[in-house]
Parts: structure tokens; sequence; C-alpha cells
């Protein structure tokens, strides 16, 4: 690796003509860095990297739908377009807008309502853990779809601190997406202020912890519904 990645620059990305920035580094095959990885690959080292902001303009109709979003905004009363959205990242052929969680509500609604948006369906919402995002290490990625206009998609991406784990509930605007803010609440811990019945979808009510989130412990968790452990990864099977 280079002195330059090493220390965080901007580095050229694979496709497209967004660069990239590295966020943080991945050892080992699946990025264990807690001395359990028994594939073998302990040794290898890559780069995280994400996708940087995106100049306009964009390309395609992605232009028309950030111009609609800002006016849509505009006659609602609401935030302008530059206090909703933080930033926007357009990498290979797909649209994603960081949107600052306070006005995530207003931005959805406005997608759905606008004539010349009608994003009409919310088909998900995943969650992310990135521990080393300091201040934003907790993400909520809302994928929108328009059938109005041919299936056009969008991402909407809303990051919190682990220190300050709230999102606003989007299930007023889309309430199909009641049980997969119930799912990401389940697995990250992210709480979706206002939804209405925030509960755990996956695990039991009384579980410790958030699955997957990456500071959770790599097995060794009793499986209390069965009465059985889970081994921790360094006591199973290894390869040498």
């Amino acid at each position: 690796m280079t002195e330059a990645a090493q220390e965080g620059a901007v580095l050229p990305q694979e496709h497209g003509d967004v660069e990239a920035v590295q966020v943080g580094e991945r050892q080992g095959m699946f990025g264990s860095s807690l001395g359990n990885d028994t594939t073998g690959y302990g040794g290898l080292r890559k780069p995280i990297l994400f996708p940087g902001a995106s100049p306009k303009p964009y390309g395609g109709h992605f232009d028309q739908v950030t111009d609609d979003l800002g006016a849509a905004l505009q006659r609602a009363g609401g935030p302008s377009y530059d206090e909703a959205v933080e930033r926007v990242v357009v990498d290979r052929g797909e649209l994603t807008l960081f949107v600052r969680r306070e006005h995530l509500v207003g931005v959805a609604r406005a997608l759905r309502d606008e004539p010349s948006l009608r994003y009409e369906m919310c088909t998900g919402v995943s969650g992310v853990h990135y521990p080393q995002e300091t201040g934003a290490e907790l993400h909520a990625v809302y994928h929108l779809l328009s059938i109005t206009h041919g299936s056009r998609r969008v991402r909407l991406e809303v990051t919190c601190p682990d220190s300050d784990r709230h999102i606003p509930s989007v299930v007023a605007v889309y309430p199909g997406i009641d049980w997969h803010e119930r799912e990401t609440w389940d697995m990250f811990g992210i709480e979706f202020d206002g939804h209405p019945a925030l509960t755990r979808i996956l695990m039991p009510d009384d579980w410790p912890g958030h699955p997957q989130r990456k500071d959770y412990p790599l097995g060794g968790i009793p499986v209390e519904y069965k009465g059985a452990t889970v081994p921790p990864a360094d006591e199973r099977r290894s390869y040498s």
C-alpha cells in the first residue's frame, strides 16, 4: 500500500470518474481484527474505500431528480436542498442522496408526492455499522422505487453516531417499511423515532445486543432457546 493510501488520501476509483476515499483497512479474509481469523489469510490487508461526493452534472436523469427534489422541498416550506442533503454520490450508475437525519421524513415525502418524482415504493431499509467512521458509525439505507417513471431508483442514506442512535421513522410515509425498520433496530440498534411498534423481529425480546454490529462477539454466544452454545471461532476448526 502506498504512503498516500495509508494516510487516508483520496484514491482513484476502480470504475467511473468518482474518486474514492480510504476510511479504514480490512485485515484477513473476513475483516476480523480480534485474532480469531481461522482462514489462514490473516496477513491480508486491503483498504476500505468509499466513493466520494459527485459534482454536478451527474448525468442521465439524476440532475432532474435532485433539481425537482429541491423545488418540492421549497414549495413545502421545508429545508432547502442544501440543508437537507449532505452530499450526492453517483457510482456505478446508481444515485445515493446522503440526507441529514432531521430532514429524512420531509425528503422521503417529497420524493413520494412530487409528480415529476413519484417514488411510490420503499423496497427496504438496510443497516450498516462502520466503527471507524467516528460520529457516523451507524447508517440506515433506504431503497426507493418509482413505478410511475419506469422503475427509476434512488437510495437515501442517513447516519447517526453510536452515542446517539436515533433516526426518524419513515413509516408514516411508507407504511410497508414497518418491519424493515424493526429488523434494522434488532440487528444494529438504530432507534427509529416515531415507529409504531419498535420491537425485535428476529431475536427473542430479551436478547442482549444487536448481532450484526461489528463489535458483536464472533461466536461464544449462548443459544438460550436451545440450551446449547456456539464455541468461539478460535476454538473451532482452524487452518494452518
